[in-house]
């Protein structure tokens, strides 16, 4: 049997970009998806969408309605969702925001708003599913970082602090979990085509825009291929694409022997911004 067939992934973030891409394709190898969003809108757009890629009839698309930010209304929801639907066999914590700028430029009320969606919301879902995996000694654990989840990166102050939040925090839980037949994975995808960065790029500081010129941009639906690929293989560490996987190693192979070549990178672009290379 597939890793996937006939068990139920719930999805936070489920809506749109990498969470959206992750419903299709467990869908398309046979499983089942709830999909957790906060608009409503979005979420039955969602629903009508993924009902014409499943792959049987009988596969369950379930929506639930939700933000990961106010921890009593998602705790009520998930465990109403969870007594009519049993116990999620994966869960994909997807649903993330990101605002970016220069750090004096941005306001406080952005700092605590990308921590609450992107840490925060990861924390609120699990503290309502993980006590009842671990009665059932078993499950999986999704949770999405970023490349500026362990690089941090010009202009994404307030993201990279919300985003390693998410790598330490799964690091812990890792351990934890692992005694009870828990498999819990991190995940750092690189720059993703969705609406998410598309909404990014009207914040983003020139030398931002000058230094992401070089990055390769992935599908969502690349990113959503690697992750369930590397998940059904038991992997704790997913990066997305060549490179992540590179500026992942080249972090630990250099140290902070790193941290000229990430200077260098950002001299660069403001010389090129100021004579208008």
């Amino acid at each position: 049997m597939q890793p996937y067939q006939s068990r139920l992934a719930l999805i936070t973030g489920g809506s749109s970009g990498i969470g959206f891409a992750l419903a299709k394709q467990i869908l398309q190898n046979e499983g089942n998806v709830a999909i957790l969003a906060r608009r409503k809108e979005l979420l039955e757009s969602a629903v009508k969408a993924l009902e014409k890629v499943r792959v049987h009839p009988d596969q369950l698309i379930l929506p639930i309605q939700a933000d990961v930010t106010h921890q009593s209304e998602l705790a009520s929801s998930l465990t109403e969702f969870v007594k009519r639907n049993g116990l999620p066999d994966f869960v994909f914590n997807s649903a993330g925001v990101a605002h970016p700028g220069n750090f004096s430029a941005l306001k406080n009320d952005i700092f605590h708003w990308m921590m609450n969606v992107n840490y925060f919301g990861t924390v609120n879902v699990l503290k309502v599913l993980v006590p009842l995996m671990q009665k059932r000694r078993c499950g999986t654990i999704v949770n999405i970082s970023s490349i500026a989840g362990f690089i941090g990166v010009y202009g994404y102050t307030a993201y990279s602090a919300s985003k390693f939040a998410v790598s330490g925090f799964t690091d812990a839980l890792r351990a934890e979990l692992r005694p009870y037949g828990i498999q819990v994975s991190i995940v750092f995808p690189p720059d993703t085509d969705t609406p998410q960065l598309e909404y990014e790029s009207k914040y983003k500081p020139n030398v931002t825009k000058e230094i992401s010129k070089s990055a390769k941009l992935m599908s969502a639906d690349s990113v959503a291929i690697e992750i369930i690929k590397q998940v059904a293989n038991k992997k704790y560490l997913i990066l997305p694409g060549s490179e992540g996987k590179f500026l992942y190693f080249a972090r630990n192979l250099l140290g902070a022997s790193l941290y000229p070549v990430m200077d260098m990178m950002v001299k660069f672009a403001i010389k090129k911004i100021k004579f208008g290379e």
